[in-house]
């Protein structure tokens, strides 16, 4: 199932690759929205704006594992389109065991750090008890959320992103089922709601370290003691650290930015949690869009071909352009029955507030899209430093003027809002100057 991205038809080698990323992405966005759906539907807006904010904190700490599988998965692509298996061996035993011990690091802040959560957050009283209860027990899911995301990133960087689909096809059946079940049938509340993503998070993270192990014998260099040349370390730090990075800081600044949010009570936590989980759906195929153009052109650079690096970018802008535009349209026709899935009925205010959220946030879509096309660029031309720098102007931005606009009594929380679209377009005016700027030395072969 392997796809070799440096042969073949530039936009249908990408668009092959990238359809099962997205599908895959898009199960996983399951895990957390039928949590929202069911939680708001069932258990009341205190509940939701728990399960909310817990999202947000969540994205944030997987967003650190997730940046460095994303940056070793670039090192994996370029090794791949040199045809240098050592070096690729190399690179995946050292990743591993750095991954893997941040993984755990990760695991014991979280449950340490668990109550100053709510003093960060700005988590009212009525909404901390069950954010709380619902924490201790997703926090048990890093793990599988590291084994998932490593193994998914190696097996893409080969050009195999079908089996990542399968096995979160697999999960997100079970995460609903199992959602059912706890929170209606055995009416655990949002204990429940927990229960069932930490266990289809196992199946899905086990599920694909099996089959990487049985099929890929690249992966096998894990179980055996082997050294490891400081260049590669320092290569590997290079790619994954950055993109690190790049992630934490994008996330970081949406939790204060959710802390924020939280400030203004139940009510306005209760939409921007529903808000965010159709927002994340509605943008995520052009995020994952991005990353799988980002394997295509780090395979390409590995093999040094510079035409079809061109090629593929003029194409993937154009694509991630009409996507964007038509999503825009939808979000913003059925923006009021989208949010009305997520909340008890009557609850109007709660509706007024993510719908107004969507039609601001849905209207710039094309900022996000075209900024996923350049953190994928970046990173797969061994320039991660410069996603670092476009995500600290994009969330720079918007952590500012949130603060700054929402303190005007004539904006309020709708400047949060406002403030997410301008830090888009920021950083992709940056991104796109420093391309015109530097594009004959972006690929080293040109210099």
């Amino acid at each position: 199932m392997n796809r070799d991205l440096t042969r073949g038809p530039v936009m249908r080698s990408m668009l092959l690759f990238a359809i099962p990323m997205i599908l895959g992405n898009l199960l996983q966005q399951c895990y957390n929205v039928t949590d929202t759906l069911i939680v708001g539907q069932f258990l009341g807006k205190n509940a939701l704006a728990a399960v909310g904010s817990s999202f947000t904190l969540m994205t944030f700490l997987t967003s650190i594992l997730l940046g460095l599988c994303m940056g070793s998965g670039a090192l994996f692509s370029i090794r791949f389109g040199q045809q240098d298996e050592a070096g690729l061996q190399e690179s995946i035993h050292a990743s591993f065991v750095l991954i893997g011990s941040v993984a755990l690091l990760l695991n014991v802040l979280a449950f340490a750090c668990l109550d100053f959560i709510r003093i960060f957050l700005r988590v009212p009283e009525e909404v901390w008890g069950l954010m709380r209860q619902y924490l201790s027990i997703i926090f048990y899911g890093i793990a599988a959320t590291f084994l998932y995301n490593y193994f998914a990133s190696f097996l893409r960087s080969t050009g195999n992103s079908v089996i990542p689909l399968i096995f979160l096809a697999v999960s997100a059946v079970l995460n609903v089922i199992l959602d059912l079940w706890f929170v209606l049938g055995l009416e655990w509340g949002v204990s429940g709601a927990a229960k069932a993503t930490v266990i289809a998070q196992y199946v899905s993270g086990i599920g694909i370290s099996i089959y990487a192990f049985m099929r890929c014998p690249q992966v096998r260099v894990i179980g055996r003691r082997c050294g490891v040349r400081w260049s590669c370390v320092r290569e590997l730090t290079g790619f994954s650290i950055l993109t690190c990075v790049q992630q934490s800081v994008m996330n970081l600044g949406i939790l204060m930015v959710q802390g924020l949010v939280n400030s203004f009570g139940p009510t306005v936590m209760a939409a921007f949690a529903a808000a965010v989980k159709i927002d994340a759906f509605a943008y995520m195929p052009v995020q994952d869009f991005g990353n799988a153009f980002s394997t295509f052109i780090a395979q390409n650079y590995g093999a040094k071909k510079a035409e079809r690096i061109r090629s593929g970018l003029k194409g993937a802008v154009f694509a991630s352009l009409f996507f964007c535009i038509v999503v825009s349209g939808l979000v913003w026709i059925f923006a009021r029955p989208l949010v009305a899935l997520f909340v008890e009925e009557g609850e109007a205010e709660i509706i007024l507030e993510g719908v107004r959220y969507l039609r601001i946030e849905g209207t710039f879509y094309c900022g996000i899209g075209f900024l996923f096309l350049l953190y994928g660029l970046y990173r797969a031309l061994g320039k991660p430093g410069m996603s670092v720098v476009l995500t600290i102007i994009s969330l720079g931005t918007r952590v500012a003027l949130a603060y700054i606009l929402s303190a005007v009594p004539a904006f309020g929380v709708t400047g949060i809002w406002w403030s997410v679209p301008i830090g888009w377009i920021l950083a992709d005016m940056t991104g796109v100057i420093y391309y015109i700027c530097r594009r004959k030395k972006l690929i080293f072969w040109e210099t």
